[in-house]
């Protein structure tokens, strides 16, 4: 059975959330600031997070930053402001969906359950390392390494330089990215493919090059 934690300040938000998610069998737990989120991250594992951007003591993009720093767990964002640049920058600290309030209960639960689909799927079932020169990259243990040195990067650049990897030597369109490797539904254009291509890039500094990008296409990973 799948645990879900709801991080609100709005006890009718997370209520209603509990609902639909209890009839789907998940196991809701409840937070109502960010700060009691992240001690609950702590002491229990869950299957996916949802976290309001502004709640007291610790807003939910600081929240979702320290999460990320203790577990590997996918980030659902409820946000009452729906400008891109907020939508942006929950991406590129680790958030897997961002959804604008008022929001529908059914889509929400439309998009928790693709997200561990694909949070689920992205685990790797066979131990493998692939070495490209001097970039490393454990499958397994979803560690990059670039010239013997640990790398440290955002959830989704590991999931999109592990999808490239995968698909290796093949062309690959903005638009199969977006499907592909942020999931149902997303809001994003080639903008958000390209931030992260870049900040990825950025990660793995001189083998930077074995991102190729296709003029008017996407990109393809080829070493």
């Amino acid at each position: 059975m799948c645990k879900i934690l709801i991080a609100d300040d709005e006890e009718k938000i997370r209520e209603v959330i509990k609902e639909y998610a209890e009839f789907e069998n998940y196991t809701v737990y409840q937070a109502e600031d960010g700060m009691q989120a992240v001690n609950m991250v702590k002491e229990n594992d869950f299957d996916i997070i949802i976290l309001d951007v502004m709640m007291p003591k610790l807003d939910g993009f600081s929240a979702c930053k320290e999460i990320k720093k203790i577990k590997d767990i996918p980030v659902l964002m409820l946000s009452a402001r729906g400008d891109e640049y907020d939508k942006l920058f929950g991406f590129e600290i680790g958030v897997d969906d961002y959804v604008v309030k008022p929001f529908s209960p059914k889509e929400v639960m439309a998009r928790i359950n693709v997200i561990i689909k694909r949070h689920r799927s992205a685990e790797p079932d066979r131990n493998e390392t692939l070495v490209f020169g001097g970039l490393e990259i454990d499958m397994a243990g979803r560690n990059v390494y670039v010239d013997g040195k640990k790398v440290d990067m955002t959830p989704k650049e590991y999931d999109l330089l592990f999808y490239l990897v995968r698909n290796r030597g093949i062309a690959l369109s903005r638009d199969k990215l977006l499907e592909d490797v942020w999931g149902f539904d997303f809001f994003g254009d080639d903008r958000t493919v390209d931030t992260h291509i870049k900040m990825l890039r950025g990660s793995i500094g001189p083998y930077r090059d074995y991102i190729v990008t296709l003029r008017g296409l996407g990109y393809k990973f080829e070493a």
